[in-house]
């Protein structure tokens, strides 16, 4: 066990999640993000006692959604996505929600931002309909994936090899299928982000 993993305290024996201290994540999203695929990974990288910053090509706040229909919280953006640069952050995560990944899926600040982050082999997750940014990135090619049922044919079309799984690694490429994974995709990010540069 490294110095930056933590003993279970309740005598099972389990790890817990590798510390984030001053470690900072990119959480990119916008208008009709999915609030619960926003919020939770949000939480936890706060937990694990990183920095999440919501990176966005909404201007100044949006507001995520329940679903598809019900309006929930608005959220404040930290960083404008066509001013971000990769270099201040150690992880990538892309929320889904039907609205948010097929807006960001056509800008092209998202894009070069994704981009660049996977050029550098950080972790990027993505969930639920969020893999559409990957498709439109260029990064599903030959990578194995999963994501919300509705986006199957899309990203096999893109190359992809798609899977029925809760979480899929495949390089530093992290996904998952809808919020019904979240405590999966949340560890995961965690465990990328302490390992990542």
């Amino acid at each position: 066990m490294t110095d930056s993993t933590k003993q279970d305290q309740n005598g099972t024996g389990e790890v817990n999640a590798k510390t984030l201290q001053g470690r900072r994540v990119a959480v990119l999203a916008g208008q009709g993000v999915e609030q619960v695929e926003l919020t939770e990974p949000l939480r936890a990288i706060r937990a694990a006692g990183g920095e999440p910053l919501i990176v966005s090509y909404s201007e100044g706040s949006f507001v995520a959604m329940n679903g598809d229909w019900e309006h929930a919280d608005s959220f404040v953006v930290d960083v404008d996505v066509n001013e971000a640069e990769v270099e201040p952050f150690d992880a990538l995560v892309l929320p889904g929600g039907t609205l948010n990944a097929d807006a960001a899926r056509i800008e092209d600040g998202v894009l070069r931002f994704v981009k660049a982050f996977h050029e550098t082999g950080r972790p990027i997750a993505a969930i639920c309909h969020a893999p559409w940014i990957l498709i439109d990135a260029g990064l599903a090619s030959g990578k194995k994936l999963t994501s919300y049922v509705s986006l199957k044919a899309d990203l096999v079309n893109a190359g992809a090899d798609w899977v029925d799984e809760p979480l899929v690694v495949d390089g530093n490429i992290i996904t998952s299928r809808n919020p019904g994974d979240l405590e999966q995709f949340c560890a995961a990010i965690i465990d990328a982000a302490a390992s990542a540069r």
